[in-house]
């Protein structure tokens, strides 16, 4: 018949109506403010500590839904933000430094609903709360150890090129190495150049003394700069996805700053030490061939440092590094199979393997260790002014005696519990290029978000009935129909974005309003056609039909190019355009779907099978 689809559509049409009811449903549910409560430095959270925080909020007469107790800790959910807020203080001070109190959203939805994986759609730091910092890359201290590692390098350049040097120092940007004449710095000149390309070098004499002066170029330095500020954004991501915070943004603002917004999270403390903690590691040989007493009194022997232990004990070690952090791959927290003690589980990339092994092979039965690096931030007043830097710490958490030959897997102890799982994450995550200063940080409340929430779901809300109440005035019973697809066409946009797990910010829910006005205008041009058909003479039937077909390519074109231009808007836009971008692309596919194949579907089935002599359009 003319008017009629085959039996697989009407079908498809109901799959696709009953798969997004689903999705989409776990977003009235929402979200319940909660606080998770785990246990911190060898506690435990078990049904006393249930009972405690019980015993709390009754005693202090506030409000929750429940307390549940799991393996991961225990969780207290409320229903008003407030509520939460006045626990957090309360548990805080009560619980002590023995739990970590963190705030939460956590989805409301029935547990049916999550095993056919049906979550809510994420939401963004405008709508949920969260933290926001802002992050300043110290670059200074990147081109320091740029230069300290140059002139480690110059040093085995000239050994490897058997020309005799007296002293490598360096100040200030520059690298001095001094000659005992002319032909032997001519020489070095020559390897140097060889070997490193990117050094502008002079030479100088000064009181009989031969000086090669080497500076690395501006394009290296600009290259150098980038390149930390890049790994630092890279890191930042790798750390924030092992904290499992969903949907956050890190992004570069100007050269040296990075902005992180962290959606759902309120509890700074645990974000801050992670995310800025700046952790490598270092490993060398323990140098057994001279005395530790002689180097404390100034006479630290060529090619050794002096270092601590955690015990405060001083150490000669060789000055000489093996790896750097840089080669580690993986890196898993865990215990000693032998002693049970806290132990670091560190996999290593083929250059580190390799290094690694050969040096194990040279030096069995000679004492090996393990040197951790942490950039602390400190305030010092210079010229009247208080000013931040950032303070090198260097300790030796642990000197182990090779065994045997190692190269790809070994362990690190000497750390407690809570120690060992900060240093595998940070190593697993990466190291920091360069040390980042917090210069602004901002938490935007939960109860805000709500009210970002009230205010856009409003705003759908009174959009919504206005195009209704035009579509039911200016086309009657066909005017219904288009607000039924209408109000499916919200549903599935709803339920797109809960099935990609896609972020929702306020640019979002304007994308949504303006998806509202836009998905009536394919039924528009459809119902305008059939109206000018009907006035040439043809058949209600003949006209349904035809003003489906002829408007088919006239929406498909208006609603390409507003695609299009979606799509643009999401590949170079940044944060909040992106939001609006993923919801004005969603509402045009499901807006077509519910224009074209829905309404026909209603149509068809309502009028599609009678004779009609006029249609109420």
């Amino acid at each position: 018949m003319l008017n009629q689809y085959p039996l697989w559509k009407y079908l498809l049409i109901l799959l696709i109506l009953i798969a997004g009811v689903i999705y989409a449903l776990p977003n009235v549910y929402g979200t319940d403010p909660s606080i998770e409560i785990s246990a911190n430095r060898g506690a435990a959270v078990d049904s006393s500590t249930q009972h405690r925080v019980r015993d709390l909020l009754e005693g202090h007469e506030i409000d929750y839904r429940r307390i549940t107790l799991d393996e991961t800790g225990l969780m207290v959910r409320f229903s008003d933000v407030d509520e939460q807020l006045k626990s957090n203080d309360l548990l805080r001070e009560n619980l002590g430094d023995d739990y970590v109190v963190a705030m939460n959203l956590t989805p409301a939805a029935p547990g049916w609903l999550s095993g056919l994986g049906a979550l809510p759609m994420y939401l963004g730091l405008d709508l949920r709360g969260g933290l926001h910092f802002l992050m300043e890359v110290d670059t200074e201290t990147v081109m320091e150890q740029t230069y300290e590692n140059l002139g480690n390098e110059l040093r085995t350049v000239l050994r490897e090129a058997k020309v005799r040097y007296q002293s490598v120092t360096q100040q200030d940007g520059v690298i001095e190495l001094r000659f005992p004449d002319a032909d032997v710095r001519e020489a070095a000149d020559a390897a140097i150049s060889r070997e490193r390309r990117n050094l502008q070098l002079r030479e100088r004499e000064s009181n009989g003394a031969y000086y090669l002066l080497a500076s690395l170029t501006e394009n290296a330095i600009t290259e150098i700069k980038q390149a930390a500020v890049k790994q630092n954004i890279t890191t930042l991501r790798n750390r924030i996805n092992e904290l499992g915070v969903a949907e956050p943004i890190v992004q570069r603002q100007g050269d040296e700053r990075i902005v992180v917004q962290l959606p759902g999270v309120q509890d700074s403390a645990q974000v801050k030490t992670v995310i800025s903690a700046t952790a490598s590691l270092e490993f060398r040989l323990v140098d057994v061939e001279n005395d530790v007493r002689e180097a404390l009194q100034g006479r630290v022997p060529f090619g050794s440092r002096l270092y601590e232990e955690r015990s405060g004990d001083p150490i000669l070690l060789k000055k000489r590094v093996i790896i750097t952090g840089e080669r580690i791959t993986n890196a898993t927290s865990g215990f000693d199979q032998e002693t049970g003690s806290p132990a670091v589980f560190v996999n290593l990339d083929g250059a580190g393997s390799s290094r690694m092994a050969s040096t194990t092979k040279q030096n069995i039965g000679k004492p090996m260790a393990v040197v951790f690096i942490e950039y602390k931030p400190e305030i010092i007043r210079e010229d009247g002014e208080e000013k931040v830097v950032n303070r090198k710490v260097e300790e030796v958490i642990n000197v182990a005696t090779i065994r045997g030959v190692f190269s790809n897997r070994f362990q690190i102890t000497g750390l407690e519990p809570e120690e060992s799982r900060n240093l595998a994450l940070l190593l697993r995550a990466g190291a920091l290029a360069a040390p980042i200063r917090i210069i602004e940080e901002r938490t935007i409340g939960p109860s805000l978000g709500k009210d970002n929430i009230e205010q856009g779901t409003s705003s759908v809300i009174i959009g919504m009935i206005l195009v209704l109440a035009f579509m039911a005035f200016w086309y009657r019973g066909f005017g219904l129909v288009a607000n039924v697809a209408l109000v499916v066409n919200l549903v599935l946009i709803v339920a797109v974005l809960s099935l990609l797990q896609a972020t929702l910010t306020l640019p979002g829910i304007a994308g949504i309003v303006l998806t509202v006005g836009m998905a009536v205008d394919a039924n528009v041009l459809i119902f305008e056609r059939i109206r000018e058909e009907l006035k040439n003479g043809n058949s209600p039937q003949a006209s349904i039909s035809s003003g489906y077909a002829k408007a088919l390519s006239t929406i498909a074109d208006a609603n390409i190019t507003t695609l299009i231009a979606a799509v643009v808007l999401f590949v170079f836009g940044t944060g909040p355009i992106k939001g609006f971008a993923i919801t004005l692309s969603i509402g045009i596919l499901t807006s077509m779907f519910t224009a074209i194949m829905g309404t026909r579907a209603i149509v068809n089935l309502s009028v599609g099978a009678k004779k009609l002599r006029k249609l109420s359009i």
